[in-house]
């Protein structure tokens, strides 16, 4: 069942949860209680069941539903380079291009997905206030026009309200096109306080990445937005060296005979300069927020087997050669903690066949901390072989037989809600049914502190339909929090910690809905509505707390309201 959310009163952040139903829109026919000042004790609600103590830890070693798994990375590329998904054209106003990228959070939220690559830096230039580079043209119509808010910042607090992370997604070294891009970039772009950076290769330009001071750059603007923005993870796509077109060679002359004369040949001194950008900014974000992630989508093939007896049986492009990304080592160096190839052909593709792609990837990742999410292509719905309702359900029911898929990660979000957007409803219903956590990340420590009281009360007395009320107290670094609906018979052997019962919350079954925390609100209470006409009216609530690094608490104390 699919969700629905809005934000209710001005004190408190209130998300509905439930199922495809909206919320009353009339206030509670109770008289309402004055608001309580944030800080102050809270008293519970009328009609509440709640305890003081939090449940027992979850146990690790319960049997799960491989069909509700609970870690499950699903994502979606929100691209806007060239206005391709979001905003749907240059020069709207702020609330026009607020409302576009709400509807597009809201869309992701639909599908029960929980994260959203949003592209911040598509051609060397920002749409976040950046002291480095200038303003993206797609905003305003203009490189460097400020759009008079920041869409980043934006985006962070939108997905997190939904509870979704946002990761930055930057383009390493593209510039951009020579009509559009080239001929308008502004005083203050580096390519033009550096010309020396800039190498244009058929119709488009790019940072020469085997020009040191250039790789520094990319590295210090990727740290700024690390540094300055809560993001929860920095992603780079497959533009590194620029893929092969009508036989041009890329003109690093200079940069070569400057630099590679450490190097027998051309193709290892490239590899080890994108080896070097990997490596440093992998480093520095662990060295200052280790808990961002930073991951990386290749072209869906290293290497074919008639290159290299190790590479997948494909007969493809290599990104090993063509872009000189060499994926495998940047795994086995643990430079990256997740991997999304692009894996955008069907199962049984000649040359480059699903069923021969996502098992390779697999065996890449397997004894390592990376994590594998597979690039899916939601935009080619409605061509030849994806011509089907299933043609994205399909993709995801192989990789169910491949535990080392850890989830997916669609281009583009737009395409949900056009071309793919049958395909999209197959998929909510036969594997995105309930929400489902994000994978832990690399570094993790103890688990967070737990909700220790959760009240539950109906939000109409008069109107046994209308839902129940939920609040509780916002723990102390608290990213996150999920929220469970068992019977009464699981709630009580939760409470009294018996592993049997707590192991009911170890798939994504009773997961109701997973709700961000507004910032500074520790400590204030937080309250959501269930209006999910589907809730049993015996139904016990159960709500737990994730940190940065996703890691999830003890249950809390479970709660029922009695009418």
């Amino acid at each position: 069942m699919l969700r629905t959310r809005r934000w209710l009163g001005s004190l408190l952040l209130v998300p509905l949860l439930g199922g495809c139903v909206s919320a009353p829109t009339d206030p509670p026919s109770q008289p309402q209680p004055a608001p309580v000042p944030p800080g102050a004790a809270q008293p519970p609600p009328d009609d509440t069941t709640a305890t003081e103590q939090p449940s027992a830890a979850m146990p690790t070693d319960c049997t799960t539903d491989g069909d509700t798994p609970k870690r499950q990375l699903r994502g979606a590329w929100l691209t806007t380079v060239r206005n391709l998904d979001w905003p749907s054209e240059p020069g709207l106003s702020i609330d026009e291009q607020h409302e576009e990228l709400a509807d597009q959070l809201d869309l992701a939220e639909r599908y029960n997905l929980n994260a959203v690559y949003f592209q911040v830096r598509p051609t060397a230039d920002a749409l976040y206030a950046s002291e480095l580079e200038p303003w993206a043209r797609y905003l305003t119509g203009e490189q460097g026009g400020d759009p008079g808010y920041d869409p980043l910042e934006l985006a962070i607090r939108e997905a997190h309200e939904r509870g979704i992370e946002l990761h930055a997604w930057f383009n390493p070294y593209r510039v951009g096109h020579a009509e559009g891009d080239l001929d308008q970039l502004t005083d203050d772009h580096p390519a033009e306080r550096n010309p020396e950076w800039l190498i244009e290769h058929e119709d488009q330009g790019y940072l020469d990445p085997g020009n040191p001071q250039a790789r520094e750059w990319v590295s210090d603007v990727v740290l700024d937005v690390v540094e300055r923005y809560d993001v929860d993870g920095i992603h780079f796509d497959d533009y590194f060296y620029p893929y092969p077109g009508d036989g041009e060679e890329f003109d690093d002359d200079a940069s070569w005979q400057e630099h590679g004369q450490d190097y027998d040949n051309r193709a290892a001194w490239r590899r080890a300069n994108i080896d070097t950008l990997m490596a440093d900014i992998h480093e520095r974000i662990q060295d200052t927020k280790p808990w961002v992630q930073f991951g990386v989508s290749p072209f869906g093939v290293w290497r074919n087997a008639d290159s290299d007896p190790s590479g997948s049986d494909t007969q493809a492009l290599e990104s090993y050669d063509a872009q000189h990304a060499d994926t495998r080592t940047w795994i086995e160096q643990g430079w990256i903690d997740n991997v999304i190839p692009q894996l955008y052909w069907e199962r049984g593709r000649s040359g480059a066949d699903y069923e021969e792609l996502a098992p390779w990837w697999s065996a890449e990742v397997a004894d390592t901390d990376v994590d594998l999410y597979i690039g899916q292509a939601a935009y080619r719905v409605g061509e030849d072989g994806w011509d089907r309702d299933d043609a994205l359900s399909r993709q995801l029911d192989f990789n169910t037989e491949h535990d080392a898929v850890a989830g997916d990660v669609y281009y583009s979000l737009d395409s949900f809600a056009a071309e793919a957007a049958e395909a999209a409803d197959e998929l909510a219903e036969t594997h995105y049914a309930h929400p489902a956590l994000p994978p832990i990340a690399t570094g993790a420590g103890e688990p967070p502190t737990p909700v220790t009281r959760l009240d539950a009360a109906p939000i109409d007395n008069a109107d046994p339909d209308a839902g129940v009320e939920l609040s509780w107290t916002v723990p102390a670094e608290t990213r996150t929090f999920v929220i469970y609906r068992v019977d009464a018979d699981t709630a009580a052997g939760i409470d009294d910690g018996a592993e049997e019962h707590l192991c009911a919350l170890a798939d994504a079954a009773h997961i109701v809905d997973i709700v961000g925390v507004p910032d500074d609100t520790d400590g204030e209470t937080h309250t959501v509505h269930d209006t999910d006409t589907a809730a049993d009216t015996d139904d016990h609530y159960l709500v737990t707390t994730l940190d940065r690094y996703r890691v999830e608490s003890a249950p809390s104390p479970s709660a029922t309201p009695t009418t």
